[in-house]
């Protein structure tokens, strides 16, 4: 079982998120255990402040570092080495790999900060990731970690109703996803491909790579520089391109 702590100075945030849907399902299989903590409730101030004006001056207040070190200390079990994730819009790029490499992990701690910004000690030696979710930046790294959680949860074994599900989710193959269709077959004049109701599964398998490059060039042709296609794949690119 996956152990995930979040720390958070608003922790009613993450209530509706991890108590709903797959998030909720997963906690009751016991895939994962989430835990929210207020990290306020840590600061060695007696007003329990937790932020404080930058030395050199400056806009804006900077997150302190005693409460997220008191918090991580308490909360890290004996003989425990977790991955301690500090959401931060100047991390890394997050990615679907990224995602399942968290998803091999037993212990994460995400660190959701406020303010201007972090204390630098908290980069240089408490976290082991700092991740971004884009190049933008939120009011607080909340959102941002339900974000992570939710994309790592859904990777677990057994979390999904086929375990087989995100195996082809954009990005998962380092491409966008074929299109779907479900009933009716057709809908105001809209219909379904032909193809996807034939009963021709080398036929359907052929449409839905043709479609998954088709889809990537279109909408993400920069994915399709960083893998390396099938031979099929790049036959069916070239065309693409001459047709162009």
């Amino acid at each position: 079982m996956m152990n995930i702590q979040v720390l958070s100075l608003f922790p009613d945030m993450f209530e509706g998120v991890f108590g709903s849907s797959i998030m909720k399902k997963a906690q009751e299989k016991g895939a994962v255990k989430m835990e929210v903590t207020d990290f306020r409730a840590y600061s060695e101030n007696k007003h329990n402040q937790v932020d404080d004006y930058p030395y050199g001056g400056g806009a804006g207040m900077v997150l302190k570092p005693e409460p997220l070190f008191n918090a991580v200390e308490e909360l890290v079990a004996q003989g425990k080495k977790p991955r301690i994730i500090l959401m931060c819009p100047q991390g890394e790029r997050y990615d679907q790999k990224k995602a399942e490499e968290l998803a091999q992990e037993e212990d994460l701690i995400f660190l959701c900060g406020h303010y201007e910004g972090y204390d630098e000690r908290i980069r240089e030696f408490l976290v082991t990731d700092e991740i971004s979710i884009g190049d933008f930046v939120l009011t607080g790294g909340e959102l941002a970690a339900m974000t992570v959680v939710d994309s790592v949860v859904r990777l677990l074994p057994g979390v999904l109703g086929q375990e087989a599900s995100h195996v082809n989710d954009s990005f998962s193959t380092g491409l966008l996803e074929h299109p779907h269709y479900t009933r009716p077959a057709d809908y105001k004049g809209m219909k379904v491909p032909d193809v996807l109701m034939s009963g021709n599964h080398a036929k359907i398998e052929q449409w839905r790579m043709e479609q998954t490059i088709k889809r990537t060039y279109e909408r993400r042709p920069d994915l399709l520089e960083r893998i390396e296609l099938t031979k099929e794949q790049k036959a069916y690119l070239q065309k693409l391109k001459r047709s162009k």
